[in-house]
């Protein structure tokens, strides 16, 4: 069987030769010439398998499919009747989703490569002790982060340890139960040889307690999990949460282009705009926007907001989460699109700088809109799906000329400075940040029967949005999924997050309108995605697949 674990066999620590990059802050990576793996491999050059597992993580980290569609605050940018295996389950089968499962296993590939070497093929010196601990712990942990994030998906996994150097078609699954014991075996050997504040781009001790937590935090969930878990997920979260205050910067600090490296960010994925052209090429500005290039005075190469390249927009129940207070929705959304250029046809003419569409957080009084139609278009929050409202007579932006039929706010968060169109983007892509870490220890005070630890963090990011203290005074787990609606949308894994909770069918059932059109959902196979056709077709029938699929 040809598994993608098994792939970058003896090439692995050429094709792991990529520049790495972050902002104005680097890992950096050597360029070689005539390399092999026996000139290559010394202590000296060692650094660079690591740096390799890094690179990796792009690709793992641009697969947005799985991780937001189906949910309860993203859904497809369609006719409420078309129909999106991934977002409704409707013909969800074997042939879907199998991408997460290859690009996640790419990393294992490459961490299990660079441990074997480290462990076994590399002569150390003794005052160079310490850097192959680091080496193994980071290797390691982010061998826990990509097991981690295929059993939340597939359950039980292939826990292949080994450096892969030959062909096999005889892998089996091992049970979920086992698998979460692997990863946990992995960040408890890491955390200890982990730095507290490594060199920007690696993942820190903080990261993987982190990540440890939430580990945790989901094994409490499962039928082999204990309010232990829950107890040990959020001691977890303190010590990854530190002493740092969140509030001591606006959520809009945290997203301004020029401050990617900020204290609250326990790990990016890093781009840059220096090194290869492959620091280059996130995707990341072209999720949850329509095409804006479709409005006229707003130019496909030249408009600021980017390209549409992913088939998915907010809900109309993530629009509704967003007071009045919360400064979030500022940070997160562009409520008014405006023209880049000057546009003589069109309803009237248009100047670069003129608003072209607005989407008013409250809906407009009739008066109200149409004197704004008198000007630009304006989308009322019922009216943030696939549709054409009725034109409102006698005013100049009637909805029949626009020819964009998807109209909602595109988000503002990721936007970026360096791109093209659909890629080319520079912007780190935030994986762990302690606001988030703050969301895992209320719901892991919450599992283990401590409300008022629970409330003390989901206070903490309310109130850096809010400027509110004590906004909560009780908490539910769907006080903590709201709030993680409004903090981490686009960020953390929504699916994953639904599916622990045991949340995904009623959530999706109460806000996904094509869901609610048409879903096709049934717990009995879809909080398991199928394990990829590919890979079952190329085994000799030891990879058994998901019930239902």
């Amino acid at each position: 069987m040809k598994l993608d674990i098994k792939i970058k066999h003896i090439g692995v620590i050429l094709l792991g030769m990529i520049t790495f990059s972050a902002c104005d802050s680097y890992i950096e990576e050597d360029i070689f010439s005539d390399i092999t793996s026996e000139n290559f491999i010394e202590e000296g050059t060692a650094d660079q398998l690591v740096v390799g597992i890094y690179s990796t993580l792009r690709e793992v980290y641009k697969d947005y499919n799985l991780q937001f569609l189906g949910t309860d605050l993203f859904t497809v940018k369609g006719e409420l009747n078309s129909v999106s295996a991934v977002n409704d389950y409707f013909g969800f089968d074997s042939g879907v989703g199998g991408s997460l499962w290859s690009k996640n296993y790419n990393v294992v590939a490459k961490a299990n490569t660079a441990i074997n070497r480290y462990e076994n093929q590399i002569s150390w010196t003794d005052s160079k002790l310490g850097e192959k601990a680091y080496g193994i712990a980071q290797a390691k942990a982010l061998r826990g982060l990509a097991f981690f994030n295929m059993v939340q998906q597939y359950g039980g996994l292939v826990l292949e340890l080994d450096e892969p150097t030959t062909i096999r078609s005889d892998y089996t699954r091992s049970t979920e139960e086992e698998t979460y014991a692997q990863i946990i075996s992995d960040l408890e050997d890491a955390i200890p040889d982990l730095l507290d504040a490594p060199e920007t781009g690696r993942f820190s001790k903080r990261a993987a307690q982190h990540l440890l937590s939430e580990v945790y935090l989901t094994r409490g969930y499962t039928s082999f999990g204990s309010t232990d878990d829950f107890n040990t997920a959020a001691a977890l979260a303190e010590d990854a949460i530190g002493s740092y205050d969140i509030r001591s910067q606006s959520y809009a600090e945290v997203f301004a282009y020029d401050n990617q490296v900020n204290d609250e960010i326990l790990f990016a994925v890093q781009w840059g705009t220096n090194g290869l052209a492959t620091d280059q090429v996130n995707t990341k500005h072209s999720l949850f926007m329509n095409q804006v290039a479709n409005y006229p005075g707003v130019n496909r190469t030249t408009t600021p907001y980017g390209f549409s390249d992913f088939n998915a927009m907010p809900t109309p129940f993530f629009y509704s989460l967003l007071e009045a207070n919360d400064s979030r929705d500022e940070a997160t959304l562009h409520r008014a699109i405006l023209a880049d250029g000057d546009e003589p046809e069109g309803p009237d003419a248009i100047v670069a700088g003129d608003t072209i569409v607005y989407y008013p957080k409250v809906a407009l009084s009739p008066t109200e809109l149409a004197e704004r139609l008198d000007r630009y278009w304006v989308y009322q929050p019922n009216q943030y799906l696939f549709g054409q409202p009725d034109n409102i007579p006698g005013v100049n932006y009637l909805y029949t000329l626009n020819p964009e039929r998807t109209n909602f706010p595109i988000f503002k968060k990721f936007d970026d400075e360096i791109f093209s169109e659909t890629t080319d983007g520079a912007r780190d892509t935030f994986v762990f940040r302690v606001a988030g870490t703050h969301l895992l220890a209320a719901e892991a005070y919450l599992g283990a029967s401590n409300p008022s630890a629970a409330l003390t963090h989901l206070n903490i990011v309310r109130e850096r949005a809010t400027g509110v203290a004590n906004e909560y005074s009780s908490v539910t787990i769907d006080d903590i999924l709201n709030e993680r609606a409004l903090e981490l949308a686009g960020e953390a894994n929504r699916w994953a997050v639904l599916k622990r909770t045991g949340k995904l069918e009623e959530r999706i059932t109460a806000y996904n309108p094509h869901v609610q059109d048409h879903g096709a959902f049934d717990a009995s196979i879809h909080l398991l995605r199928p394990i990829p056709s590919s890979e079952l077709e190329l085994s000799d029938g030891s990879l058994t697949q998901n019930p239902g699929y």
